[in-house]
C-alpha cells in the first residue's frame, strides 16, 4: 500500500516539476481563405488614405462636427460603458482564478464555554480558548488551476474584444445617422429651392391669366403643384428631428439638451481599399472575440480532464488552546498539524465523463461560431465592395440626370412663356427635376453610409496589422 502511495507521490512530483497541464493546447481554428475579394475586381478606391490613423477612422471625412461627436461616443455611450464594466469584471475573475495558485491562510480565534450537567444535580463549567492559523494549498499537479486561469484570461480578452466591437458599432451607427441627418439638411435645401421656383412659376401663370393668355386651369395646376411641394417641405424636418434624437442617445446625452446645427451636405465620398481577406482575422474585433471564446472553451476541456486525476492538498494548522487567555500562548498549549491529502474519485456514475463530453461539445460550438463569424465578415466586405462600386457608377448617371432635368425645366418654362407648350409640361418638368434631385441625394447618402459600413466591415480601419 505504501509502495503504491509513494508511486503516486513521485508521479505527482514529476508532473509538478514539469508544469504539465492536461487537455489540448489552443490553436486558432483553420480557415481556408481566398487570396483576394471576388467583388474587388473592377473597383478602385477613389482616395486610398494610406496615411490615415486607423484609430480615428472617421477623420477621413474631414468633418469637424462628426469628429467632435465621435469623441463623445468613446466617453459617454452607455453601451460602451457597460462593455467596459464587463471587461473589469472579467479581469477581477482572472485575478480570482490566479489567487488559487497560492496557499490560502486564515487566522482564527474562539472562546467556548461548556456547561455539563451530572446525575447528582451538579454542573461542571469549562472554558476553552483557541487562537491560531490554518492554511490550505492545492498543488496544481495536472494543470486544473492553470487551465482555469487560462480560460479566464481568454474570457477577459474576449470581453476586451467585445468592448472594441461595441465601440466600433456605436461609432459606425453615429456616422451613419450623421450622414442621414446631413442628407435631410440637403433635402431641405432642395425643397426650399423647388418651392421658390414653383412660387415663381405660379406668379408667371397668374400674370398670364390676368392678361388672358392662360387658362384658369393653369393657375389651379400651379397652385396644386406648389401646395404639394410645400407639404413635403413642411414634413422634411420630422425625419431630421428623429435622427438628431438618435445621435443624442449615441453620444450619451438627453435629446432635449442636444442639437446639431444645419449645414449643407458634402458631395464627395472617400473610400478605402479592402485589403486581403486574411487581414480580417487580425482586425475585426468580433472575430477576435469569437477566437478568444474558442480559447476559453478549450481551456475548460483541460479543467474537466483534470478531474480524472488525484488532487493533492497541503494542509496545516497551528493553534494555542487553553482555559485562560493570560497564559494561552505557551508551548504546553500548542497544537499543530501538517501534511498532504491525496484524493481520487473512484466512482461518480459517469459524471466526469459527461463533464469532459460537455466541455468538448462547448468547444465545438465555439469553433463553429468562430468560422461563421469569419464567413459573415467576408460576406459583409464583399457586399460593401459591390454596393460602393454600383453606387459610384449610379451616382455619375444620377448627377447627369439632375443636370438634364434642370435644363429641361428651364427650357419648358421658357416655352410656356412663349405659349408653345401647355402648363402641364411645366409641371412634368418640375416633378422630374424634383425626383432627379431627390434620387441623386439618396444615392449620395447611400454611398456615404456604405463607406461607413465598409470601414466597419474592415474592423475600423484598413492598415495591415
Amino acid at each position: 500500500m505504501m509502495r503504491g502511495f509513494s508511486g503516486v507521490l513521485v508521479a505527482a512530483s514529476c508532473a509538478l516539476l514539469t508544469a504539465c497541464a492536461v487537455g489540448p493546447n489552443h490553436k486558432r481554428p483553420a480557415m481556408d481563405l481566398s487570396a483576394a475579394y471576388k467583388e474587388q475586381n473592377g473597383w478602385k478606391p477613389s482616395e486610398p488614405g494610406d496615411a490615415l490613423d486607423k484609430g480615428k477612422w472617421w477623420e477621413i471625412y474631414h468633418d469637424e462636427v462628426l469628429n467632435g461627436l465621435e469623441e463623445q461616443v468613446n466617453i459617454s455611450n452607455q453601451n460602451i460603458l457597460a462593455a467596459a464594466a464587463a471587461v473589469e469584471e472579467s479581469r477581477a475573475l482572472l485575478r480570482q482564478a490566479q489567487s488559487t495558485f497560492w496557499p490560502q491562510i486564515n487566522l482564527n480565534g474562539s472562546r467556548t464555554r461548556t456547561v455539563t450537567g451530572h446525575a447528582n444535580g451538579t454542573t461542571t463549567t469549562a472554558t476553552v480558548n483557541d487562537l491560531g492559523a490554518s492554511g490550505d494549498w492545492e498543488i496544481d499537479l495536472w494543470g486544473r488551476i492553470r487551465r482555469q486561469a487560462e480560460g479566464n484570461r481568454a474570457s477577459m480578452q474576449a470581453n476586451e474584444a467585445a468592448l472594441a466591437n461595441a465601440r466600433l458599432s456605436a461609432q459606425a451607427a453615429l456616422a451613419t445617422a450623421y450622414f442621414e441627418l446631413r442628407a435631410q439638411d440637403q433635402l431641405q435645401i432642395i425643397l426650399d429651392d423647388i418651392v421658390a421656383a414653383e412660387q415663381q412659376s405660379l406668379k408667371i401663370t397668374e400674370n398670364r391669366y390676368r392678361v388672358g393668355v392662360a387658362a384658369k386651369a393653369d393657375v389651379v395646376s400651379a397652385q396644386t403643384q406648389l401646395l404639394s411641394s410645400q407639404a413635403e417641405q413642411t414634413n422634411a424636418p420630422l425625419q431630421r428631428a428623429l435622427l438628431e434624437h438618435s445621435i443624442a442617445v449615441l453620444v450619451g446625452q438627453q435629446p432635449a439638451n442636444f442639437s446639431v446645427a444645419t449645414t449643407a451636405m458634402r458631395t464627395d465620398v472617400p473610400t478605402v481599399p479592402a485589403g486581403v481577406p486574411s487581414a480580417l482575422l487580425e482586425r475585426r474585433p468580433d472575430i477576435a472575440q469569437a477566437e478568444r471564446q474558442v480559447a476559453a472553451t478549450n481551456a475548460q476541456i483541460g479543467v474537466a480532464i483534470a478531474a480524472w486525476f488525484p488532487s493533492l492538498d497541503i494542509t496545516g494548522s497551528d493553534d494555542y488552546r487553553g482555559n485562560t487567555i493570560s497564559h494561552l500562548i505557551r508551548t504546553a498549549n500548542n497544537v499543530w498539524a501538517f501534511g498532504p491529502t491525496l484524493a481520487l474519485s473512484v466512482f461518480d456514475g459517469g459524471l466526469r465523463r459527461a463533464q469532459v463530453a460537455q466541455a468538448r461539445a462547448a468547444h465545438d460550438i465555439s469553433v463553429d461560431n468562430y468560422r461563421q463569424t469569419v464567413l459573415s465578415a467576408l460576406q459583409q466586405v464583399e457586399d460593401d465592395i459591390t454596393t460602393l462600386r454600383v453606387l459610384e457608377q449610379r451616382a455619375v448617371i444620377e448627377d447627369a440626370a439632375v443636370k438634364a432635368a434642370r435644363e429641361a425645366e428651364t427650357l419648358t418654362l421658357n416655352q410656356y412663356k412663349a405659349g408653345t407648350v401647355p402648363y402641364s409640361s411645366v409641371i412634368t418638368a418640375q416633378t422630374t427635376r424634383l425626383n432627379a434631385e431627390e434620387t441623386a441625394l439618396n444615392v449620395l447618402s447611400s454611398r456615404l453610409q456604405a463607406s461607413v459600413a465598409m470601414i466597419q466591415a474592415l474592423g475600423g480601419g484598413w492598415h495591415q496589422p
